[in-house]
């Protein structure tokens, strides 16, 4: 491995990692220091070794085998939150929520990010929403750094954002984002989001081991039949139908409080995770013809 001086840690579990705390070990973990850190790391890595940027881990299932790459984490150095006018210049491992809550301060409407778990680099990365905004709505900019090292910046076009999606290329780290919202009145913003918590905490299992929606609601379905691009009808609703609200497998159920929501309710392994979301899946096909596509991603390699 090249020399670095952030942390560099070898066969590097990473169940604690993931909000689901499931998965095996990374060949490498690495934490850089800084930008020059991490692009000098890339650029002299041997180009056959893969990359994983990994993000807060709330939107992953890492296999119980674990991950034969480079796992690149970012934290302090990555985190920083500025607000020039109404636009707001947030580094890849800054937290949606403190990015909503720091943008409101200024009088900037980025609200929609409060209740979305994880950092600015993961729903740039999935095109994360809710509300009916996605980051797509308020995306500027954003900069990157290539497999081979170099620092680029991509547009709305690189990127080309789609439902839960993007084009980035395999092995880039996203390494900071340009968002700008609307001016709003930062009392009026500060309540919408505790509004947007209470339903949150209402309607989903916010204190059970999950991440997040487990399935992307269908394409193409509203309540009267195929419309094309639209995604009206929900991804619980057919769970539901399905009769699998509930359902488990060793440790993993489909919460009983939302059934698009994958826990772990203790011991579960990765492999209960993926099974249970894949019977899911298969039922929902035999109920209603529709293939649910996972909105997790799952990495790395089963246990042998």
């Amino acid at each position: 491995m090249p020399k670095v001086r952030g942390t560099l840690t070898p066969q590097r579990a990473l169940a604690d990692l993931t909000w689901l705390r499931v998965g095996g070990p990374a060949d490498w973990l690495f934490q850089p220091a800084d930008e020059a850190d991490l692009a000098a790391f890339l650029a002299a890595l041997d180009p056959s070794v893969q990359v994983f940027p990994m993000g807060v881990g709330s939107n992953l299932i890492v296999r119980d085998g674990g991950i034969r790459a480079v796992v690149i984490r970012l934290g302090r150095g990555f985190n920083s939150i500025e607000v020039e006018g109404n636009r707001v210049t947030a580094g890849a491992a800054a937290l949606d929520a403190h990015v909503a809550k720091r943008a409101a301060a200024a009088g900037v409407d980025l609200t929609f990010l409060r209740t979305i778990p994880g950092a600015i680099g993961g729903a740039l990365r999935m095109n994360a929403g809710c509300y009916g905004t996605y980051t797509a709505d308020v995306f500027v900019s954003a900069r990157a750094i290539t497999r081979q090292g170099e620092i680029v910046t991509l547009t709305a076009q690189n990127l080309n954002f789609r439902y839960r999606q993007t084009d980035l290329p395999a092995g880039w780290v996203l390494i900071s984002a340009v968002l700008q919202g609307p001016a709003a009145d930062p009392a009026a913003l500060d309540l919408r989001m505790a509004e947007q918590l209470k339903k949150r905490d209402d309607t989903q299992p916010t204190k059970d081991r999950s991440a997040g929606s487990t399935f992307r609601n269908p394409a193409g379905f509203s309540s009267t039949g195929q419309v094309g691009d639209t995604h009206e009808l929900k991804a619980w609703k057919v769970i539901d139908d399905a009769g699998m609200r509930g359902a488990a497998r060793g440790g993993a159920q489909m919460s009983p409080k939302h059934s698009n929501f994958l826990v772990n309710t203790g011991g579960a392994t990765a492999a209960d995770l993926e099974g249970l979301g894949e019977e899911v899946r298969k039922r929902v096909y035999q109920t209603s013809a529709i293939e649910l596509e996972w909105e997790i991603m799952r990495v790395g390699e089963p246990a042998p």
